[in-house]
């Protein structure tokens, strides 16, 4: 079979529909993305996956370097108690999970710790333990999650970005290739675990303080912008291949990962709702006790 050679008129249609669909494209792309992500104040913004039939395109580090490929450390598993995940909505793709479907958008506001009212849980988790040795570290760019319309259609729509707490994501000053650990609270899960892994991929982890696969109760915790262990990795992409009836958890001690860099970002959440990482009476306990100690010297 001999192909026929195309002639001027036809290449020129060719390249008339190319040029249409190009066209559709971006409009279904500018429909598509929120208004605030087109404009943002300050001009730093992370957005969430463009997903129009195209391959799923993930958030992750603004660094070229390469994570570590190898770990001596080795991870315990816990069993699930909930009920097994929605198989309509798997991790990757679920906004409650993967803080990338999401996105997040950077504000103004005051990068340090702050005073809120209201009740405090005495054993929430606490941030300063990312680090070891414990630390208040350098707060950084703050950030604005954004919010999820599960009533729109099925599977929900992006929203605008979460408006109260005033701050949803802090990005954190860390020193290059420095170990991160899970925040620290006294509560186990089991044995001496505190946290269980619901998502991972290189550059994020989400984990929670329960042994339920799912966000809504209790403490849960994201990580950004960092080098997830790749042990640790490794094995929970085995254990959500195998059904996701067990998953890795995670010891006080145990590390998830190293900072790639001079920063790592973290949101906390309590059954569900995002709250505001400054809060010290909440996440910094340890250093509110301390100045409060303070004041009470004669």
């Amino acid at each position: 079979m001999f192909s026929t050679p195309q002639t001027t008129g036809t290449r020129l249609a060719q390249q008339i529909r190319m040029g249409i669909l190009a066209s559709s494209l971006l409009l279904m792309l500018s429909g598509w993305l929120p208004a605030q992500a087109q404009v943002p104040t300050p001009d730093t913004s992370t957005l969430p996956p463009v997903r129009i039939h195209l391959p799923l395109v993930t958030g992750g580090m603004e660094s070229t370097k390469a994570c570590p490929e190898t770990s001596e450390n080795s991870y315990a598993t816990q069993t699930v108690l909930s009920e097994p995940r929605d198989p309509d909505r798997p991790p990757l793709l679920d906004p409650d999970i993967n803080l990338g479907i999401r996105g997040y958008t950077a504000t103004v506001n005051l990068p340090s710790l702050i005073n809120l009212d209201g009740a405090t849980d005495d054993d929430a988790p606490q941030l300063a333990y990312l680090f070891r040795p414990a630390r208040v570290p350098e707060l950084r760019t703050l950030y604005q999650v954004y919010e999820w319309d599960w009533s729109c259609r099925v599977g929900g729509c992006l929203g605008k970005p979460i408006s109260f707490p005033e701050v949803s994501l802090v990005e954190m000053a860390t020193a290059n290739n420095e170990v991160l650990y899970p925040p620290a609270r006294h509560a186990n899960i089991g044995d001496d675990h505190i946290a269980l892994v619901l998502y991972a991929e290189q550059f994020r982890i989400t984990f929670t303080y329960t042994r339920d696969d799912s966000p809504v109760h209790g403490y849960l915790v994201h990580v950004e912008n960092f080098c997830v262990d790749p042990n640790l990795l490794a094995l929970y992409r085995e254990l959500h291949l195998a059904g996701r009836a067990t998953l890795p958890a995670l010891r006080r001690e145990e590390s998830i990962g190293t900072a790639q860099g001079e920063k790592v970002l973290i949101a906390v959440r309590d059954s569900g709702s995002f709250m505001d990482p400054r809060s010290g009476k909440d996440w910094w306990q340890d250093t509110v006790r301390a100045l409060l100690a303070q004041q009470s010297v004669p």
